[in-house]
């Protein structure tokens, strides 16, 4: 059987680390499998969808890398949901209810005050004809529950392992609202069965969501219908809390535009972070493809920290070549980049340095003298990546200075920083007059 997953976003705003860790291991497993990597948008709340968050999901996805292979809108959908429906009503799978959210909530307290689960207690399974005219005469309107087995549903996780529900222990789920909206699960089980899926990967809140879903596959499609299902522990920040407050700051788009990160670098850490593998940069989603093992997926939540995105996108960018920087280095040479790239942590990084050599610096001299006599003994003509060493020797013997004492006035001189590039290759990017200016204390 072909393998064949989806990725199910609501353009309802931006994704974030959360949805694009589903995204990946969804994406992975596809390529790793041979198969196929769906994105369906579940644009069912037709109020709050946009095709502005629409196009944006598309852009973020392509923008990591995780292209696919088919796509569809539920919104398109809508007649095989109704479809669907009719045959849950006439099968005996779909009741009508009428109980208020204000009686639902009165029947919870009672329960857990004796003691007792808040299970619904399929009162609208005993109402007679006459019974639900009247509440319709009052103006209710129906929502509508599946009527679950009441068995124990057994299922082997591709996370989890063996794993297992027993029905009777969770309410009949709502499938239609009173206003005849559609919640999550109906459709999302129709398209999974027309779409042909065959594996579903998502986060463990979805768990408890499981059994009902089983059962409404084989309602709808007959027994072992259920695509194969895995559960991912979800994301936490490295303090173990939930993400949820912090979640606008981690989308993909604010990542990007505003942090400044690589795709290589949100991608490696997602996927390596709740699993027993290291957390090391990977080139290429090729990489992670090859090394993906659902075995190897931990229990315990996965702990998203920003400090180690950062420290994992340093080390891609120092182990990337120029030609696949170079139309976002704006004009900027390979030798600029050969020189800049040890010492930076995100491509933005690069306007800093960029202005060591293109200016404006504010030297920093503490020692005019030693100033002097370095700009002095600059050597003569085009400098190059032999004048340093030439340089730092000739004041070595002129002062008797040596470490520390030689270079630091150096450096800070010509960058106006302690730190940087290494100046052997940064000398001969900046102007050999503009050296000199600085040297004399000129912001150039």
């Amino acid at each position: 059987m072909t393998v064949k997953v989806r990725f199910a976003p609501s353009p309802t705003g931006r994704i974030h680390v959360g949805n694009v860790r589903i995204a990946l291991m969804n994406w992975l497993y596809a390529k790793q499998q041979g198969g196929t990597f769906v994105l369906r948008i579940d644009d069912t709340d037709l109020e709050r969808s946009t095709k502005a968050h629409e196009d944006a999901i598309r852009v973020d996805l392509e923008w990591l890398g995780l292209g696919w292979d088919e796509s569809f809108n539920q919104s398109a959908r809508f007649d095989s949901y109704e479809a669907a429906k009719d045959r849950l009503i006439e099968t005996g799978f779909l009741y009508p209810c009428y109980e208020t959210e204000d009686e639902l909530d009165r029947k919870r307290k009672i329960q857990r005050a004796q003691g007792k689960p808040p299970v619904y207690d399929r009162a609208a399974l005993e109402l007679t004809d006459a019974q639900k005219a009247a509440h319709e005469a009052e103006g209710r309107k129906p929502h509508w529950r599946f009527k679950l087995s009441g068995g124990r549903i057994e299922w082997t996780d591709l996370v989890r392992g063996e794993s297992h529900i027993e029905t009777s222990s969770v309410s009949d789920p709502i499938l239609i609202r009173e206003d005849g909206s559609y919640l999550y699960t109906l459709p999302s089980v129709v398209d999974d069965i027309e779409a042909g899926i065959t594996d579903v990967i998502r986060g463990e809140d979805h768990v408890t969501n499981s059994a009902a879903q089983i059962e409404i596959f084989e309602a709808l499609a007959g027994k072992g219908a259920s695509p194969r299902l895995g559960h991912f522990p979800l994301l936490v920040g490295a303090d173990g809390e939930k993400l949820s407050k912090r979640i606008g700051g981690l989308s993909v788009e604010a990542l990007r535009d505003e942090e400044g990160f690589e795709p290589m670098a949100i991608l490696s850490l997602l996927a390596k972070i709740g699993t027993s593998d290291p957390v090391e940069p990977r080139l290429t989603l090729a990489e992670l493809v090859a090394e993906l093992d659902l075995d190897k997926v931990s229990r315990t939540p996965a702990r998203f920290d920003f400090e180690e995105l950062k420290r994992l996108n340093a080390r891609i960018l120092h182990a990337t070549e120029y030609a696949a920087v170079a139309d976002r280095l704006d004009g900027a040479g390979e030798a600029f980049w050969t020189a800049i790239r040890p010492n930076i942590e995100r491509l933005k990084d690069v306007a800093e340095w960029r202005r060591l050599i293109d200016g404006p610096v504010m030297p920093v001299i503490e020692d005019a003298d030693y100033a002097a006599k370095a700009a002095e003994l600059l050597p003569e003509g085009a400098l190059d990546e032999t004048s340093w060493g030439a340089w730092t020797n000739a004041l070595k013997e002129a002062t008797g200075r040596k470490g520390r004492e030689l270079f630091m006035p150096l450096r800070q001189a010509l960058t106006g920083q302690p730190r940087g590039p290494e100046m052997h290759v940064l000398l001969p990017l900046i102007p050999r007059e503009t050296v000199l200016k600085r040297l004399q204390g000129e912001t150039v």
